[in-house]
């Protein structure tokens, strides 16, 4: 059996919200509730929730950011913690959502491109000379704009330039968080395209993190659905999108808008995500969900069959 490119055990992240003057201590905000997930090599798992699920503080959790409060992280079969950043550096990278804000602006690109050369390859002054000319013929960026600063881009060549810096760590696994959100529908299609064309060429493996479900269908083979900071619904791209299960995943895609389609609001009891600093009892989508029973609020659903092919986290999924 092929082993995971990334596998995650019961990974969670709860925020300390500090001690009262008077009074017990508070419990913390809960962001990421237990996860386990694997992700095949050369595989793309598309991550999707609405704002505030904890995509983002996901992905920190994965390329060492933020220390999760529970859990493992194993790449390649090999167990990483926080001891040696270098280690996360040379098998992980993080391509950000704002491209221009990602690029420290004091530096030129050269000196960007040089530091993972640098501090994680040890590479000396020729190599990393070589190595960046092969990297920038690779996004297919010329090789004059390395003497130039960040603000000298437009935010698709700024984006190109990010991802040539994950590529110069020289990791397997891409952590792409709204990779393409911040910028115009033309240059998307121009980095999506990008990006699938280095995944065939160089072998990668890809989290795809949106709230663009026309994007994550497009370039995902399996999608993750987060909600409040749980995966709700797991499953191949094509079923997920043609036949989902939970009630939360059929909100999105019917909030989505779609060329002739008028805009409607979809079937919902309420409309934003529940009170982090009081959470509720059983399912936390209930309060939203028009297929609700008493049994959602005594009960918390669980991810079955996160084994096979479709899994849902839901008490009365769609199409049962």
């Amino acid at each position: 059996m092929t082993t995971p490119a990334l596998r995650l055990e019961n990974l969670s992240k709860t925020f300390p919200l500090g001690r009262r003057l008077f009074g017990p201590e508070r419990p913390g905000v809960r962001a990421v509730h237990p996860v386990t997930l694997e992700v095949m090599p050369g595989e793309t798992l598309g991550i999707v929730g609405e704002s505030g699920c904890g995509k983002s503080t996901l992905a920190r959790m994965l390329v060492g950011l933020l220390p999760p409060t529970t859990g493992t992280i194993q790449i390649e079969g090999r167990a990483l913690d926080n001891a040696d950043p270098a280690v996360f550096g040379k098998r992980i990278q993080y391509v950000f959502q704002d491209p221009i804000s990602s690029l420290n602006p004091r530096k030129t690109i050269r000196q960007i491109m040089e530091a993972p050369l640098k501090l994680l390859h040890g590479m000396d002054r020729a190599a990393r000379a070589k190595r960046i000319a092969e990297i920038f013929a690779t996004v297919s960026l010329r090789e004059e704009f390395l003497d130039r600063y960040p603000h000298e881009f437009s935010g698709g060549q700024a984006q190109r330039i990010g991802i040539a810096r994950a590529l110069a760590a020289e990791a397997r696994i891409l952590i792409l968080d709204e990779p393409v959100s911040a910028l115009d529908v033309s240059v998307q299609a121009q980095v999506l395209n990008l990006l699938a064309d280095l995944k065939a060429r160089l072998g990668l493996t890809y989290l795809f993190i949106s709230h663009d479900l026309a994007v994550v269908e497009a370039v995902s083979d399996r999608v993750a659905v987060l909600y409040f900071g749980s995966v709700v619904e797991l499953g191949r791209a094509e079923d997920i999108f043609r036949a989902p299960r939970h009630p939360y995943t059929k909100l999105l895609a019917d909030s989505a808008p779609v060329v002739g389609r008028p805009l409607t609001a979809p079937e919902a009891r309420e409309t934003e995500l529940p009170d982090p600093l009081n959470p509720p009892g059983g399912c936390a989508f209930r309060a939203r969900c028009p297929r609700a029973s008493d049994l959602c609020a005594a009960k918390v659903p669980v991810l079955d069959g996160a084994g096979g092919r479709h899994a849902v986290a839901c008490h009365h999924p769609l199409q049962d």
